[in-house]
């Protein structure tokens, strides 16, 4: 790992925050949400993203393991207001489920 990207991993853990489905609504009306898998270390992904890391990226859209949140999953975030973790990396807000909501349900 280089410093820059030490530094990037560090600035974007720090900007990181537990949300609600209610405060990400907005950003999803937009079409400004991704979607995180919840096995994948959320800061990884979007320092990937922040650095512009065509290859990763393209590789986790391919896998499912980053997308576009769809309708379907807004509705059950509306319906189950899980605990959610999210990083902005503009224009893109990343938003993935906190594990501990995710193992009770």
């Amino acid at each position: 790992m280089t410093e820059q990207t030490s530094t990037l991993y560090a600035k974007l853990l720090g900007q990181t925050a537990a949300i609600t489905w209610q405060e990400l609504q907005p950003f999803f009306a937009r079409g400004a949400l991704l979607w995180v898998d919840g096995r994948q270390d959320l800061v990884r992904v979007a320092e990937a993203v922040a650095s512009n890391d065509q290859v990763k990226v393209k590789l986790w859209m391919e896998q499912g393991v980053l997308g576009k949140l769809e309708d379907d999953q807004a509705e059950d975030l509306l319906a189950r207001d899980p605990q959610l973790w999210a990083v902005v990396v503009a224009p893109w807000v990343l938003v993935q489920e906190r594990a501990s909501s995710a193992a009770l349900h």
